[in-house]
C-alpha cells in the first residue's frame, strides 16, 4: 500500500527551512499525520516523526539502497526510522537530502536534532529542536510524545547534537 505524501514543505530552496521543519513538528507533535505510518508499537516512532520534519523542511527524500525515503510502513530506507541509522545517513550523506554535522550544544539551531543515549548501550532517540530561549532547548518528538519539552527534563546519559545542512 502507498501512502501520498499530501503536505506543504518547500524543495525548491537550496537550504533547509527550519521554520518549516519546527512548525511541522509543532503541529504533530501530539497528533502524528496520518500519511505517514505510526512506528509507536513496534519500535518507536521518534526517528520517523525527526524524517518527516527534515522533509517538511525542503530535505529531498534519496530513492538508493543506503538512502532516505518514506513511501510506505514497508517500503522506506533504515534510514527513515533507526536512530542509527539515520545518524549514519546524516553524517555521511554527499547527496541530495539532509546532511548533518556534529557540532558543540550551544551552536544548535532551531530545526537541528539532538540524539540522545537513555541507560541503554546505544543511542535510542531523536528529537528536534523547536526553541531556544534563555539557555534552554526545547523539543518535540514522538514516542513520549513532546510539545517544546525541556531538554533538561529528559533522563539522559549523552546526547549528539547533530546541525542540519541540506544538500540540494
Amino acid at each position: 500500500m502507498t501512502i501520498i505524501i499530501n503536505f506543504e514543505y518547500n524543495v525548491v530552496m537550496n537550504k533547509y527551512d527550519r521554520i518549516s521543519a519546527i512548525n511541522y513538528a509543532q503541529k504533530y507533535a501530539l497528533s502524528p499525520n496520518p500519511n505517514f505510518y505510526h512506528f509507536g508499537g513496534i519500535g518507536g516512532d521518534c526517528t520517523n516523526f525527526i524524517s518527516q520534519c527534515l522533509l517538511a523542511g525542503g530535505c529531498n527524500m534519496q530513492y538508493s539502497s543506503n538512502g532516505w525515503y518514506y513511501n510506505s510502513s514497508y517500503d522506506r530506507s533504515p534510514s527513515w526510522t533507526s536512530v542509527s541509522e539515520l545518524h549514519n545517513f546524516l553524517l555521511n550523506n554527499k547527496k541530495s537530502g539532509p546532511h548533518g554535522e556534529i557540532i558543540s550544544l550551544n551552536s544548535l539551531e532551531i530545526g537541528d536534532i539532538i540524539q540522545l543515549k537513555q541507560n541503554t548501550s546505544r543511542f535510542n532517540h531523536t528529537v528536534i529542536i523547536t526553541k531556544i530561549q534563555n539557555g534552554e532547548i526545547y523539543v518535540c518528538a514522538h514516542s513520549n510524545d513532546a510539545l517544546h519539552r525541556k531538554l533538561s527534563t529528559y533522563n539522559f546519559i549523552e546526547l549528539i547534537p547533530i546541525h542540519i545542512i541540506k544538500i540540494p
